[in-house]
Parts: C-alpha cells; sequence; structure tokens
C-alpha cells in the first residue's frame, strides 16, 4: 500500500469494479493510464513493498494523486484506456510510433459527405480509414470509390439550405461523368448517402457484401425491365470483382478474421495486423510501440488489437495470434492455430512484420551509421556471452612458404571499422621451417607483452585466422604465460579454404551464425582482411629477398646502397633498364657510374 495517508486512503476506497486508473503528477498532469477488471486490486498491486520493477517504483514515486472511471464490462475498460492514452499521451503509457507520414482515407459526416485522403484528421466527426503504409493500396481503393459511386470531388463544404437555395453551381466535373450533380439535386440526397454507405463497406473491406448488393440491384432491374441500369449494375459488378481478384487471397476457407503477429526488442515492439475478409487480406499494417515500463508482449499485443481493431473499424468476431492475450470476455475469440490456413495467416503476418522490422532497421542505419556497428557488436557480445561490448578486436595470422620468409599480421579494429594505424607486421626469429602454432604463439607473445609493459589497451576480444588449435595456442600465450584475460575466438575454414564457423569457448564450440547474416559477413570481412595484410608484407619480404640475392654479386654494391635502390626503383629489371642518368641522380655521378657499368658488364 502507499505510504501517503491520501493515496492509501484512495486505494482502500476504490471499488472492485472494472474501470479505468490514472495516476497525476505533482502538477496534476496524466502520467499513466491503465485498465483493471478489478480497480482496487489493480492499484494496489503498484503500491507493494516488495515491488520488482524499477521502472514501476519510479512511475509511483511520481503519483501525487489518483482518479478513477467506473464502467459496466472490461470491454467498456478496454476502449476507456485506449481513448484516455490518445487523449493524454501519459509519459509512462507506451507510446505508439507517430504515424502522421502515412495517410489516411477521410469519409465526412456532411450533409452531402466527401471521400479524399489526408494526413491529418483534423476535420470534425469525419471517419477515418488507415493509415496506410503502402500507398498505392489507398489509391486503389479511392479509385475503386470514385468509379463505382463517384463521391464528390469538390472541397466546398454543403448544406441542405445551400443545396435547395440553388448556392451551388455544377463544375466540370459533372461534365465529365466524374459526379452526379448532388449540389444541385440532379441526385437525389438519399441516393449520394446510400452510395457514401457502400464507399464505407469497400474501406471496410467488406467488398464482398457490396458485390452481393450490386448482384441483388442488377437482377432486380432485369426482372423490372430497365435492362440499362441493370447494364450499369452489371459493370460495377465486373469492375469490384476484378479488383477482388487483385487481393490476396490466402485461403480457400472464406475466414472473416483479423491476424496479429508481434516481435520486439528491449526497447520497442513491432506489430502486425491483417484484417481479412471472405478469406482475402484488404488491409495490412505494421506499427510499432515504444516501451515505457516493463510491458510484456502479451499487454502490448493486447494494446495494439485494441488500436487496430478500433482504428479500421473491424467487425470481425475472431482474431488470430501467436499466443493468448488478456481480452475481456465476449470482446473477439482468439485463436492460436497449431496448423492448417490460420497457421499460414499467422505466418504471413509474422513475415510481414520482420520485414517491417528490417526496413526500419536499415532506414534508421542509413541516418546513423555507428548504430549498425553497435547492434552487430552487441550481437557478437550476446553470442559469445561477453562481459562487455567488444569495441576493440584484434586479428592474427601467420604467412610462409615452406618456412621460408615466415612472417605474421596483426590487424585491428575498432568499433568493426578498421584501425589501419595500429595494424602491425611480425617477422619470426625464432621458429625455424613451417610451424604455425609456434609462430602465432611467438607473435601474439610478443604484442601482448609489450603492450602490458608499456601500459597500451587491450584488446576486447582476439580472433584467431583458424580453428581450435590456432585458439589453444593463443590462449597459453596470453593467460598461462602472460596471465592476462582476453576472449578469445576463432574462424574455421572449411576443404575450399572458406569460412564457415565461428568458434568459441575451450573446449572450442561452434557459434550459430546464419551465413547469410550480417554479422557473419562482418566477420569473414575481417578475417580476409587480416589475411590481405599479412600476404602483403609476405611478398614484399620475399621480393626484397629476391632482390637482394641478385645485386649481390655487383661490385661496388653494399647493404645500403642496395637498399636505396630498391626502394627507388622496386626491382632489379626496373634497375638494369634505368638510364646512366637515372642511377647518378641517385647514387651520384662517380659512383652511378661504376655501378651503372657493373651492372651492363654482368649482361654480357
Amino acid at each position: 500500500m502507499p505510504t501517503r495517508p491520501d493515496l492509501q486512503s484512495i486505494v482502500g476506497s476504490l471499488p472492485e469494479s472494472p474501470g479505468c486508473y490514472q495516476y497525476l503528477d505533482e502538477k496534476g498532469t496524466v502520467i499513466y493510464v491503465g485498465k483493471a477488471k478489478n480497480l482496487r486490486r489493480r492499484v494496489g498491486s503498484y503500491f507493494r513493498p516488495d515491488q520488482p520493477s524499477l521502472k514501476t517504483r519510479l512511475l509511483v514515486s511520481k503519483i501525487r494523486d489518483i482518479k478513477y472511471v467506473v464502467v459496466n464490462s472490461e470491454t467498456d475498460a478496454l476502449l476507456l484506456e485506449n481513448n484516455l492514452i490518445k487523449r493524454y499521451k501519459p509519459h509512462y503509457n507506451v507510446l505508439l510510433k507517430d504515424d502522421k507520414t502515412y495517410p489516411s482515407i477521410a469519409l465526412t459526416q456532411e450533409w452531402l459527405p466527401r471521400l479524399f485522403p489526408t494526413r491529418n484528421r483534423t476535420a470534425r466527426g469525419a471517419t477515418y480509414f488507415g493509415p496506410y503504409s503502402h500507398v498505392p493500396t489507398m489509391k486503389a481503393l479511392l479509385e475503386l470509390c470514385r468509379t463505382l459511386y463517384q463521391p464528390r470531388p469538390c472541397r466546398t463544404p454543403m448544406s441542405e439550405a445551400g443545396v435547395k437555395g440553388g448556392k451551388y453551381q455544377l463544375c466540370l466535373r459533372y461534365h465529365m461523368h466524374l459526379c452526379k450533380g448532388p449540389c444541385v439535386g440532379l441526385q437525389s440526397r438519399e441516393d449520394y448517402l446510400l452510395q457514401m454507405e457502400r464507399c464505407r463497406e469497400i474501406l471496410r473491406g467488406n467488398t464482398a457484401e457490396v458485390a452481393r448488393q450490386l448482384k441483388e440491384e442488377m437482377l432486380q432491374r432485369a426482372s423490372e425491365l430497365r435492362f440499362e441500369e441493370a447494364e450499369e449494375c452489371k459493370r460495377k459488378l465486373a469492375f469490384l470483382q476484378g479488383f477482388q481478384a487483385k487481393s490476396e487471397v490466402v485461403s480457400g476457407v472464406r475466414y472473416n478474421v483479423d491476424v496479429f503477429n508481434i516481435v520486439s526488442e528491449e526497447k520497442v515492439a513491432f506489430i502486425n495486423y491483417l484484417h481479412l475478409v471472405e478469406g482475402c487480406v484488404n488491409q495490412a499494417f505494421t506499427f510499432e510501440y515504444r516501451r515505457r515500463l516493463d510491458e510484456s508482449e502479451a499487454e502490448l499485443l493486447a494494446l495494439g488489437i485494441v488500436e487496430m481493431r478500433e482504428r479500421w473499424g473491424s467487425r470481425n468476431r475472431e482474431v488470430v495470434v501467436p499466443f493468448t492475450v488478456d481480452l475481456p470476455e465476449g470482446y473477439a475469440t482468439q485463436t492460436v492455430p497449431e496448423r492448417g490456413d490460420k497457421r499460414k495467416l499467422l505466418e504471413l503476418s509474422l513475415q510481414n512484420v520482420k520485414q517491417y522490422k528490417f526496413d526500419r532497421l536499415k532506414q534508421t542505419e542509413k541516418l546513423n551509421p555507428e548504430q549498425k556497428q553497435v547492434r552487430l557488436m552487441k550481437e557478437i557480445q550476446g553470442h559469445l556471452g561477453l562481459e562487455r561490448l567488444p569495441l576493440r578486436i584484434e586479428l592474427f595470422d601467420n604467412s610462409n612458404i615452406g618456412g621460408q620468409d615466415a612472417v605474421a599480421a596483426c590487424v585491428v579494429f575498432e568499433k568493426l571499422k578498421p584501425a589501419k594505424k595500429l595494424y602491425r607486421t611480425y617477422t619470426i626469429k625464432t621458429v625455424q621451417g613451417p610451424d604455425d602454432y609456434a609462430s602465432m604463439h611467438e607473435v601474439v607473445l610478443r604484442r601482448y607483452k609489450r603492450l602490458s609493459e608499456e601500459g597500451e589497451a587491450l584488446p576486447d576480444l582476439i580472433i584467431a585466422d583458424g580453428g581450435a588449435g590456432q585458439m589453444e595456442v593463443i590462449r597459453r600465450a596470453v593467460e598461462d604465460d602472460l596471465g592476462l584475460r582476453i576472449p578469445i575466438a576463432g574462424l574455421a575454414k572449411d576443404g575450399r579454404h572458406r569460412t564457415h564457423a565461428l568458434l568459441y569457448g575451450f573446449p572450442a564450440q561452434t557459434v550459430g551464425l546464419a551465413p547469410d547474416s550480417p554479422l557473419f559477413k562482418v566477420l569473414t570481412q575481417m578475417q580476409d582482411e587480416v589475411h590481405r595484410f599479412a600476404i602483403k608484407f609476405h611478398r614484399k619480404k620475399r621480393s626484397i629477398r629476391q632482390l637482394a640475392s641478385e645485386l649481390d654479386g655487383v661490385r661496388g654494391i653494399g647493404p645500403a646502397t642496395k637498399n636505396l635502390l630498391i626502394k627507388t626503383f622496386g626491382s632489379v629489371g626496373n634497375i638494369k633498364a634505368a638510364s646512366r642518368e637515372a642511377i647518378q641522380d641517385v647514387l651520384g655521378v662517380r659512383k652511378g657510374e661504376k655501378i651503372y657499368l657493373s651492372l651492363h658488364e654482368t649482361e654480357k
């Protein structure tokens, strides 16, 4: 119970009835709205002394007053909560991400209603359909309504007195057969309102009912020998059936259901909604909730079901969900399918919500490229169970041919980006012959012994360009010889020398990563980079050795002169091809003359 006497008194006097409660802060601002089957029990649960949620304890510390509304049923409480959250936008309630960027279709409540697209829901008394995340769908629905029922296209508000008093005039749209002229009485208001009601049914997704009505009218008028009017009904019916054929039929069974699925993260949840009438997906929308407290997936999904069904005006009595949620008795029948057509619908909804999440992620990463790096580093941290984010990763690789010119390379990645100024190369000093394990041990020992002695930063993760054997060698150097604690992973290759697995732990275990995942691709690029750098240094060492051996027999060329010529010309062939003047420019006139003659004597 709350410690403040006034709050304790309010909670103690709350009725044990369904209703909505509102928490207010010291300024009288509504900071949280909730619903309850039993107001006293639900509100009292927030003030338990053993409240485990830190966020809930923070909310309670801000409460200075409690208001409540008693309603007749849980369904009323659910709908009232939804309306109050929209009205007050409380700080601690989940936030439905602003969807003003998506257009809706408005049907006004004027004497002669209008039908038009809009991004602002400001018209008083209007009914809104949407928002439509897929604009072509909205345009197709508007075109269908305009073709079949010709709602007046003008924006002028029209009154009964204005129409009967001859205030309005016919416009060009009437002469183009895009309007039937209700503004001047050429079309009766009763007929116009009937047409708008059918537009309403189409926008609700009930095209099958509109088609049935058109077919009945066609047959009725034909029986009355009103063939021109029957032909007009037939034309509209054919157009409507053509539109229905384009709608995605997902089942041979004509379900009238609403399908919901959810994918959530720590701070946000994505919910997809599919509205089906007669087995066809008539509406589809994905939206996101920002978490404010520790709301569960079930709580968020329940909020989403109410929000979307109200927004779309759905009359379907069944909802298909991935798990049961707390909905009032009689609100809607919940189905959690294990197989069959409804299971396929649920999988289609999941596919849509995952695609939406992926698209949002790509958009965010384009605006903030560092966010992608942080996400991938968190993935590495999660897969390997690291204590801290791997901001600095170092990779090692060896390179030699038959043990000759044995070298190694270390590349450094900071926030998954190559820090080329920190790259290092090593000439193997203590190992004779082609022994990769001994070479790796020498290099790792030299590197981290020096970093430790100089007080330099150590990596958050070491990755070996190899499997369990390389990992064990690095572990002996780091832990056994130097007494350091640095996580070690390995990138194993298959028989075709292609990266196929990330290894971690001792004994090494394979970490499950999809080969086409962004993280696997990043790790492969890192492995390619250390391999490229090691090969580059090895080729340089081998080239210098080969060049040096060819110049050793030339009179007058010592180590310093040899290195200067190689540095300047790059190869023995280039030195031999160089002119006398070019060599003299590097070594001086007398020495250049002598070297030039010596080089060309060896050719004879």
